[in-house]
């Protein structure tokens, strides 16, 4: 990789507006740093300071960002907020829908500070990782995080202790298993967490991840009062108690995502809802006229400029443990042989295309992890925890930058009068952009040293050191 001999434009554009949550040696630092996430391969604190060579300090300069600087990051997120909000295509609309997802930031080694070991679905397997949990806006023309926390597990100690204050009996039968099962004591003292958590003492104890899903919700709503933005989930966070607190104590209207195993509440008894969907399916393909109504019918959505067709059954009922819910059940394939999905909203009134739409809306906050971890979102080195904290929070500011130059036309002109090309796609296509124009800054760099009088050999030996370097 080359080295980074100016700030990328994009950070030179947007700079203005951290420079009140940095000092002014922590804010060359800052962009040093996001330069080097925007740019380089090797998105560690080391391989950062070696190769964006402008403002060159010693490497604990850097480090001392992420570990010492007093800056808030409070301030570091509405700084971020800030900057998209100065361009249109990127302000919140009423349209527009939030999501609730987490994602493993996974790593080689148990030394990091609050790491666990943690079940990866998409590996099938435990790995140690910090997980994110992230709060995430898409409209029609744009998406990104709003807020995001990293979640700490459970201090067992602290737990019991805890619920012993709170005067919550343990089984005494159970307190062998703190020597000859762990895993099962730690089960056993969140089972009864779980069971006592509507008292505040004792939610207090643990934030689990539905906890912090919460609370970054509630400072949502603290933020935009009068904005009711719908709220999208997996199957994972569309539990009774989370969906009630939405409902209840937010206000907020929700889409959740069933299992196949969830109970649907009929006259006749209580049914999988997986059962009650294949019912309707064989009543829809053995109709004797062709007439009939159809129980499954053909709605269509947009999505991010496209057309999407599904076929959609639409119908109020009571879900055991959720109460009176909105349930769609949907297909992709006229023949119905594909294996269907099933939503829930608190919204009684809304009707199936409305309900899939807000639900299609939750795939964005996937991508923001999946193309966040191509910015160094989990390509940290860091032990302390406070320091993670703030390299999240970093990479959620590069991820932020691409996204808002999509639709900045001032930087448009800016970057068109450099690289001669059309600047339009997605933010991979605008990291790619910064790369170039940081490597038309070398290219510039060597040719102004070059007409100066410098031999080529005099430019390029420090240049060639700082790649070589170890």
């Amino acid at each position: 990789m080359f080295p980074v001999v100016e700030r990328p434009k994009i950070v030179e554009h947007y700079a203005k507006y951290y420079a009140k949550v940095f000092s002014p040696a922590a804010l060359i630092q800052f962009e040093r740093y996001i330069s080097g996430l925007l740019v380089l391969e090797n998105k560690s604190v080391e391989g950062i300071n070696r190769l964006c060579v402008f403002e060159s300090r010693n490497q604990s300069s850097l480090n001392r960002l992420l570990t010492e600087s007093p800056f808030s990051l409070a301030a570091l997120n509405e700084a971020r907020l800030a900057m998209m909000n100065s361009v249109e295509e990127m302000r919140i609309k009423g349209k527009g829908v939030l999501s609730i997802d987490d994602t493993l930031l996974s790593h080689h080694g148990k030394h990091f500070d609050e790491i666990a070991y943690l079940y990866d679905s998409a590996q099938g397997r435990y790995v140690w990782a910090h997980n994110l949990v992230t709060l995430h806006y898409s409209d029609e023309q744009t998406d990104y995080p709003v807020y995001f926390e990293l979640w700490r597990p459970v201090q067992l100690e602290q737990l019991e202790q805890g619920l012993l204050a709170a005067k919550i009996s343990l089984r005494e039968s159970k307190q062998s298993l703190k020597q000859s099962a762990p895993a099962k004591w730690r089960q056993y003292l969140l089972g009864v967490w779980r069971r006592h958590q509507n008292k505040p003492e004792v939610a207090a104890l643990y934030d689990s991840k539905l906890r912090i899903a919460e609370r970054l919700l509630a400072d949502w709503v603290q933020a935009h009062p009068g904005l009711k933005l719908p709220v999208a989930f997996d199957s994972w966070y569309t539990q009774p108690s989370f969906c009630h607190y939405l409902d209840q104590a937010l206000h907020l209207p929700y889409v959740g995502t069933l299992t196949e195993d969830a109970q649907v509440v009929l006259q006749t008894g209580m049914e999988k809802v997986s059962d009650f969907a294949e019912r309707l399916k064989q009543e829809q393909l053995s109709a004797v006229q062709p007439q009939q109504p159809a129980v499954f019918r053909p709605i269509t959505i947009a999505y991010k400029g496209d057309k999407e067709l599904y076929y959609s059954y639409c119908a109020t009922h009571r879900i055991h443990n959720f109460g009176k819910v909105r349930l769609v059940i949907n297909h992709r394939r006229a023949d119905l042989a594909d294996k269907p999905v099933y939503y829930i909203t608190n919204q009684l009134n809304w009707q199936a295309a409305g309900i899939t739409r807000i639900r299609r809306h939750r795939w964005p906050v996937e991508v923001f992890h999946e193309e966040g971890k191509a910015e160094g979102l989990d390509q940290y080195q860091l032990r302390d925890f406070t320091a993670i904290e703030r390299h999240v929070a970093l990479v959620a500011v590069v991820y932020c930058l691409l996204r808002t130059a999509q639709h900045d036309q001032a930087l448009h002109h800016k970057l068109h009068c450099e690289l001669k090309f059309d600047l339009e796609g997605s933010a991979a296509f605008w990291r790619r952009a910064t790369q170039a124009q940081s490597l038309w800054a070398l290219a510039l760099f060597i040719s102004t040293g070059l007409a100066q009088g410098h031999s080529l050999q005099t430019l390029m030996t420090p240049l060639l050191r700082t790649v070589c370097a170890l």
